[in-house]
């Protein structure tokens, strides 16, 4: 096997099936929106569906959850059992249509949680871009531990801008294997996959052996001596941390040999190129409740000064004022910001939210005791190297396109032997 930690999988794919009624959205989204999750369940009835394969994080806490997780594994033993599924071994190539008619392009293959460490400062070839919330990390053990299946949501993205590891294979794509081809429910777009071959796969891991070479990734970031980081997680980053987290429980109790080929030491993800004209970054602000604004406000000012330093603006209401930090302590201001907030909540009391849209912001803001925090997306092409010289990413930096556009469950793989 390569040491680039991603390979072909085996994967199942469910036959004689109706696949928009089998393929739902990932369990993150819509929270704090059960109406979705009604409908998702009224529409797919009493049909195969990766919908009895996961519990909605909106469900996640609350009381039966037990019976959901119980109804899980053995809706997947039964899966199983039925002989729904066929295998299909290699990559697999995705075309995901967009509710507004974007294509996002990707390959499904498995990584090798050795290869990854989500702690922060981490430096393995897969890295989380966002800090992982330790707490968030059990209850989702307890669905995947005894789990026969994964049917994974987890994105991880490369920084191709030269478009050599997924780009190429849509040249060839005539020539190799649709697996499936389906519209998604909910006013969601499409999804289709091609079967890729041999030679392909072996392009693919060429390409992806040249973005990690240390030398050439060190330049380009103008940096020295980094150590590569090839995958930085885009979506799922918590699924990627639980399935860390079993395989590595199964560690402490296994004997090395049967540990070091169990099918639980790998994750099945979805890699996407970060230059990938469908993927947007959206800035992610802040409004901070429950606070005396003009003294976090005098405090904020004593950090800042000439406009020659990180930019953020100060939103109250309709009003907006723009302000520089004297000194970043974070590569991007987001972070710098995020520093600041966090020093002076823990001293002072209040609370931070994590807002999508300036509108929002300025209704939430213009209200007593609130105060909010205008910030610009990043840029794409920072992503890499911030994560490289900070670790990971403040919490909430930036989203990744709209709910309906996140990643839906389809492909499934054994973790269970």
């Amino acid at each position: 096997m390569n040491s680039l930690g991603f390979y072909p999988a085996n994967v199942l794919l469910p036959t004689e099936t109706d696949l928009t009624k089998w393929s739902v959205v990932a369990c993150d989204q819509y929270t704090s929106q059960p109406d979705y999750w009604q409908e998702v369940e009224s529409f797919v009835g009493d049909a195969p569906s990766t919908l009895r394969m996961i519990v909605p994080e909106l469900y996640l806490e609350q009381p039966g959850v037990e019976q959901r997780i119980a109804a899980v594994n053995a809706a997947m033993d039964r899966y199983l059992a039925d002989g729904i599924f066929r295998t299909v071994e290699n990559f697999i190539y995705v075309r995901r249509t967009l509710r507004d008619g974007k294509i996002r392009r990707g390959l499904i293959g498995v990584v090798d949680l050795e290869k990854y460490d989500f702690t922060k400062g981490s430096q393995s070839l897969i890295r989380a871009t966002e800090g992982t919330v330790l707490e968030r990390i059990p209850p989702r053990v307890k669905v995947r531990e005894n789990a026969a299946l994964e049917c994974p949501h987890i994105m991880l993205l490369i920084d191709d801008p030269m478009k050599t590891v997924i780009e190429p294979v849509e040249d060839r794509a005539g020539e190799l294997e649709q697996v499936y081809q389906f519209d998604l429910m909910q006013d969601s777009g499409s999804l289709e996959g091609i079967l890729c071959d041999d030679s392909e796969a072996r392009r693919i891991l060429a390409a992806l052996d040249e973005l990690a070479d240390p030398e050439a990734f060190n330049a380009r970031y103008d940096l020295t001596g980094k150590a590569p980081l090839l995958f930085a997680v885009g979506d799922g980053n918590h699924s990627l941390a639980t399935a860390k987290t079993c395989y590595e429980n199964l560690k402490k109790v296994l004997p090395p040999e049967e540990a070091r080929v169990h099918p639980a030491r790998y994750a099945l993800v979805e890699v996407v190129n970060l230059h990938d004209a469908s993927l947007e970054f959206e800035p992610i602000h802040r409004v901070v409740f429950g606070v005396d604004e003009k003294k976090l406000l005098e405090a904020l000012k004593a950090q800042c000064g000439a406009p020659d330093g990180q930019r953020v603006v100060v939103c109250k209401g309709k009003e907006k004022t723009e302000l520089y930090f004297s000194q970043a302590s974070s590569n991007l201001p987001v972070g710098t910001l995020q520093k600041f907030l966090d020093a002076y909540i823990e001293e002072n009391g209040g609370r931070v939210d994590y807002i999508h849209g300036e509108e929002v912001v300025e209704e939430l803001s213009a209200q007593e005791g609130n105060i909010g925090f205008l910030l610009e997306a990043m840029p794409k092409k920072e992503l890499f190297k911030t994560v490289v010289l900070d670790g990971a990413l403040p919490r909430k930096t930036f989203s990744m396109g709209h709910a309906w556009d996140k990643r839906f469950y389809m492909e499934c793989r054994q973790i269970q032997e």
